[in-house]
């Protein structure tokens, strides 16, 4: 039985052989000391997407309870108003009655005699028969009183019936704004949760992206507003600029993406509703190419985010939760609506 048997390699093959292996070995060193790195930002790249994902969800719930919470304050308002008006309408269901009550117990009182009999005994017939006139006017006025009391209880009755419906949707609207705010407060808590669990270079590198003093940005410029409302809405908020993100808030001290657009331009003199989805009809839209300062711009497909347009391609907003107000570029994420206040 034979066998081969492996011939030993030159020195010089021994030297190409090791010195491929060694080439080998350190290409493999090198593709895995490039790829440790990228093993290691995969996660915290996803841990930063899934904030982000978290804070946007908390801010669609906050616009949801501001809205709820709209509705509630104006159904609080709307109750006081009918309990006002039952309060009044049940004085005067009471008023009538007691005057319908007293005419009736004088009327007891004097007609316990047949009239033709208190005709005969009276000692002055004629002013008996003026007296039975007056009496007939009464009659027929009371009837109309009491027409009247029944028409005021029908009101009465109609006023509570009301008034019992706006309390139910009263409630159901608290409960809605218990709930949004419940949903708000865990994503938040599990946005925050997951910022800690990211390294500290990590957070830094995030920290410094939500700082307001966007030193990469250009300067915005002073680009004229539309009108004196807008130009005095946009100096309302660059007044705002550094003021912390509180969701729910529309000021002075802090502000949500709403609230800081609703806040400014109140100090223009000009009500806009509370929420985003809300604000982009506040006015007439124009195209995002013609944006002007003071323009409101809506983002995502929702409509759960607005900033102000200021110029140079940049807006004012309140971002989210541990980023203040600040300028950032208007094409930060897609752009649902420009509107013209």
């Amino acid at each position: 039985m034979g066998f081969h048997r492996r011939l030993a390699p030159s020195g010089f093959n021994r030297g190409c052989a090791a010195g491929a292996a060694l080439t080998v070995l350190s290409a493999t060193v090198a593709a895995l000391g490039a790829a440790v790195p990228s093993a290691v930002a995969a996660p915290a790249e996803s841990t930063r997407a899934e904030v982000d994902r978290l804070y946007a969800e908390a801010e669609k719930a906050t616009e949801s309870y501001n809205r709820a919470d709209e509705r509630a304050d104006a159904l609080r308002e709307q109750v006081t108003r009918a309990q006002d008006r039952i309060a009044r309408q049940q004085q005067r269901v009471n008023t009538m009655r007691e005057a319908l009550g007293s005419l009736a117990g004088a009327q007891y009182r004097s007609g316990g005699m047949d009239p033709s009999l208190a005709l005969l005994f009276s000692d002055n017939p004629d002013e008996y028969l003026e007296k039975a006139a007056a009496l007939d006017r009464i009659n027929v006025h009371q009837a109309g009183e009491l027409r009247e009391l029944e028409a005021a209880g029908r009101e009465l009755a109609q006023e509570r019936s009301e008034a019992a419906g706006r309390l139910t949707e009263l409630e159901r609207s608290r409960k809605a704004v218990a709930e949004h705010k419940r949903t708000v407060e865990r994503k938040l808590a599990k946005a925050r949760a997951l910022l800690n669990s990211l390294p500290s270079a990590d957070r830094a590198a995030y920290d410094r992206a939500s700082r307001s003093d966007r030193a990469d940005l250009p300067d915005p410029g002073n680009a004229a507003a539309p009108s004196g409302r807008a130009a005095a809405a946009v100096a309302a908020a660059r007044a705002a600029l550094g003021s912390p993100y509180v969701w729910g808030s529309n000021g002075p001290s802090g502000f949500d993406c709403s609230g800081l657009m609703q806040w400014s331009y109140a100090k223009a003199g000009v009500f806009l509703p509370r929420t985003s989805q809300a604000q982009r009809y506040a006015g007439h839209q124009v195209p995002l190419s013609q944006a002007q300062p003071g323009d409101l711009v809506t983002y995502r497909a929702d409509a759960s985010h607005v900033g102000m347009y200021v110029g140079n391609g940049q807006v004012i907003h309140a971002p989210y939760p541990g980023a203040p107000v600040r300028y950032d570029p208007v094409g930060m994420m897609p752009v649902s609506s420009v509107t013209r206040v």
